[in-house]
């Protein structure tokens, strides 16, 4: 009974650690929607908890901000008040991310010190520690990109960033399946290729945002009544990286492939796999995968409201979680 009870208690803290992620990756989408990201020029792990709280505290930060080459170049003249509304995202932002690292590291010392982690997860949970550790200071890093000369973040370090999140997202559900329904393994078979797929094209959607690519190009599958775009190429051996619209021409046609591929991929299971919740999520997968490819061109073709960005991230997490869960259910089956 009592380790039923325990099992119950770890099953818990996973499961809101993973929600409480998903949530964090929500924000930082919405964070660099809102053009946020750069509105804190300071980063202070322990007192930064707290928003400012007087008058004077918001003059200070405000006087920092107005330094920085975004107000310069970008918002220049705008108020306390406007200021305050971007503030708000990137400070809760980085609040969420505290409160992340609460749920998860507190629970994890009672649990260890308690024995009731078993061995099997635990080099897998420190690893998410050290990622969830590593990730703050990337974050800092990132947002550094934009207080110096230059009043936009790094595409580059922006899909470090995400690349890291949706890492520990993984190795979260991942080790919350290990521990309800056994070992699993990675394979190198038709998962882990549309994995890489799915993987690639929410890396090149970073890019997309990262140079704000999104807002030109409005149409869709032309770009500039042609196929390609006429620039398409200017920047030599990284024109994916730097041109934006190379980025967004890789991230449409990337997109597209995988939404063939991953119908494919979960037609197969549903037709071959004799478990239900391979068969469910398969079929589940593969209806967000048609909303979320017409979505992706939906939102292109109305210039990115925030909603609709929103929620095409949205789908892209919800698309990573569910392959997961194939993924590991799969080769669970096999290995049993």
């Amino acid at each position: 009974m009592k380790s039923i009870l325990n099992q119950k208690y770890i099953y818990l803290w996973l499961n809101t650690t993973i929600f409480m992620v998903v949530i964090m990756i929500l924000i930082g989408g919405i964070t660099r929607l809102t053009d946020s990201g750069l509105s804190m020029v300071e980063w202070r792990p322990i007192w930064g908890f707290l928003p400012p709280i007087s008058d004077e505290e918001w003059k200070r930060v405000f006087l920092l901000y107005m330094e920085t080459p975004e107000y310069i170049f970008k918002n220049q003249g705008m108020s306390i008040v406007q200021f305050k509304e971007i503030f708000f995202w990137e400070y809760f932002h980085r609040l969420w991310g505290r409160l992340i690292g609460i749920v998860f590291i507190i629970p994890l010392i009672i649990f260890y010190l308690s024995n009731k982690i078993p061995n099997s997860i635990l080099i897998k949970l420190l690893t998410i520690l050290f990622l969830g550790s590593l990730q703050a200071i990337i974050g800092w890093w990132m947002v550094k990109s934009g207080l110096v000369n230059d009043p936009t973040v790094s595409q580059y370090r922006l899909a470090v960033h995400l690349s890291n999140a949706l890492l520990i997202l993984f190795l979260l559900l991942w080790t919350l399946l290990e521990f309800r329904n056994g070992p699993s393994k990675i394979k190198f078979d038709f998962s882990l290729l549309i994995f890489c797929f799915l993987f690639t094209t929410i890396i090149a959607g970073a890019f997309v945002a990262g140079m704000d690519a999104g807002l030109m190009y409005n149409e869709y599958p032309l770009m500039g009544y042609r196929l390609i775009p006429e620039n398409y190429g200017e920047h030599g051996f990284l024109d994916p990286f730097e041109n934006p619209a190379s980025a967004q021409f890789h991230h449409r046609h990337i997109a597209l492939f995988t939404t063939v591929c991953t119908l494919i991929y979960c037609y197969r299971n549903y037709t071959q796999s004799s478990d239900k919740i391979v068969k469910r999520c398969s079929l589940f997968m593969s209806a967000i995968i048609c909303f979320q490819f017409f979505l992706g061109i939906f939102t292109l073709i109305n210039m990115v409201p925030i909603h609709l960005g929103a929620l095409h991230q949205t789908g892209a997490v919800v698309l990573f979680i569910s392959l997961t869960i194939i993924m590991h259910r799969l080769n669970t089956i096999r290995i049993n």
